[in-house]
């Protein structure tokens, strides 16, 4: 079993919940429990290892907040199987917030 490392971005205000660092490389194992490693699984992992507080104005439900696009390799997670989405090495996923204080 071999790793991936995935290229993660946030941006539109997120990186401030990650110590306004907008890229990170993060490595995760190719399989989880027998399976491909899916988006659901990075998620957590960013979650668990990446924040230190304010966790729930990225997650909610096991899954990003309403407002958050994501985006794996420039393409929506909606067309991608959203959190099913199987990782691949090198893929690339971006946070973008969308929503801005007034």
């Amino acid at each position: 079993m071999s790793d991936l490392t995935i290229n993660v971005e946030f941006s539109g205000g997120m990186e401030l919940l990650f110590k306004n660092e907008r890229k990170h490389k993060i490595t995760l194992p190719s399989q989880t429990n027998g399976e491909p490693t899916k988006l659901q699984q990075l998620i957590f992992h960013i979650r668990d290892h990446l924040m230190t507080e304010k966790k729930d104005l990225f997650v909610d439900n096991d899954t990003v907040r309403p407002g958050i696009l994501v985006l794996v390799n420039d393409v929506d997670w909606e067309l991608c199987e959203e959190l099913e989405y199987e990782l691949e090495d090198k893929d690339q996923i971006v946070f973008i917030s969308t929503l801005h204080g007034g």
